[in-house]
């Protein structure tokens, strides 16, 4: 079931979305395989320390993250991803790894590839590993008014 916050958040605001139910899958690019969502247009959520806080780092399922990218534009070499342990609490009506690139809901700044902020439409985990949302591009961004970042790579 899509997590209850992030539905409750689309359905407020009146937000156009699709739910793509698939068999589970634990990996951004076997998500976008299974829903037959090209892997730019796929956002996978990852989550970073620094300065002592947890943020959120969006990207297309078909980049990787450039850490090193990401500790210069932060001015943080201390930068670094987050352990599951860390930010498990943080999402309590997500499976584990299936969050969603809305941290705006879940009290952590969001920061977006360039290139998936491109795209007209996004897909993401919509908080389980058996279920995605595809929506707008523009209506993500002005719901989540995210910082839109030059950090992924092929």
């Amino acid at each position: 079931m899509v997590a209850r916050k992030l539905k409750a958040f689309l359905d407020r605001n009146g937000v156009k979305y699709t739910v793509i139910d698939h068999a589970p899958a634990y990996t951004a690019p076997e998500a976008a395989a299974l829903a037959h969502v090209s892997g730019r247009d796929f956002a996978k959520t990852v989550i970073v320390l620094f300065a002592g806080e947890m943020a959120m780092v969006v990207l297309p399922a078909n980049r990787k993250i450039v850490l090193s990218d990401l500790q210069e534009m932060f001015a943080d070499r201390t930068l670094r991803l987050a352990t599951e342990k860390e930010f498990m609490d943080q999402f309590p009506d997500c499976e584990l790894g299936a969050m969603p690139p809305f941290g705006n809901l879940y009290g952590l700044p969001v920061y977006v590839a360039r290139s998936l902020a491109e795209e007209p439409m996004i897909a993401f985990n919509a908080g389980t590993h058996r279920e995605i949302i595809k929506m707008s591009f523009n209506d993500f961004d002005q719901l989540v008014q995210p910082a839109v970042l030059d950090f992924a790579t092929l």
